[in-house]
């Protein structure tokens, strides 16, 4: 389905997944690493774990791209001023002060044995109750499901950062003056962006962090509280920006 601008182009399907694809071979990587690789890092559950939140990171952009494309063609261009606006660094910044706090709710149990008082010799024995329900805890399909959602609302965020690309895909969405059209080429912008390096980079990542604390497990919480002030220091950066 083409989208055909003032000056006769056209964007068809292929297109926007090319354009797509030429953005997250590139800047989207740099962009989007220092926030998604923070938060895997952290985790430190492994490659498996990663990969999946690389996907939770990935369809928040696929579906962003999606609602963005089809905002672009019920509103015209006034939807690619809106986003050089402040609501880009508004989103990403409370996005990733969210991932920081929930990685930091996470290491406060952890870290408080090792920071109380003869606390520090419990941690040592991984097969103590304690440790055998935290990691029981961890594997439950419930905290997995809840535990995707940082991932994804970082990507979908991340989805509003201006570029080149992006700012030409709207403008097209917006001439078309059709939501479904916009829908489609955004959808197909995204699923070209989600073929990224971070597809790699992240479980390697992820097994990193696992390799970390696999032999020292009093380091579990403080690789994530390290990782949550990060993420925090990265979202403040961005709210000051507004």
């Amino acid at each position: 389905m083409p989208l055909v601008g003032t000056e006769g182009e056209s964007l068809g399907a292929l297109g926007a997944f090319l354009l797509g694809m030429s953005m997250g071979l590139t800047a989207c990587t740099v962009t989007c690493l220092p926030f998604i690789g923070t938060w895997v890092m952290g985790r430190g559950r492994g490659g498996k774990a990663a990969a999946g939140d690389a996907t939770a990171f990935l369809a928040g952009r696929v579906l962003a791209y999606g609602l963005l494309g089809l905002l672009a063609g019920l509103s015209g261009e006034r939807l690619a001023g809106w986003l050089t606006g402040p609501a880009g660094n508004l989103a990403i910044g409370l996005a990733s002060c969210m991932a920081a706090v929930w990685l930091l709710h996470g290491a406060l149990p952890r870290l408080r044995p090792l920071l109380a008082p003869q606390g520090v010799a419990l941690n040592f024995h991984p097969r103590r109750p304690a440790a055998r329900a935290a990691v029981a805890g961890a594997g439950c399909a419930p905290a997995r499901r809840a535990d995707a959602l940082p991932p994804f609302f970082l990507g979908a965020a991340l989805s509003l950062t201006p570029c080149a690309p992006l700012g030409w895909l709207l403008t097209v969405c917006a001439l078309s003056g059709s939501a479904l059209s916009g829908l489609g080429s955004g959808l197909l912008f995204g699923t070209g962006a989600a073929l990224s390096p971070l597809l790699v980079l992240l479980p390697l990542f992820g097994s990193f962090g696992r390799t970390l604390v696999e032999e020292r497990r009093w380091l579990a919480g403080f690789l994530s509280a390290g990782a949550a002030l990060v993420l925090l220091g990265l979202g403040v950066r961005r709210l000051l920006l507004i």
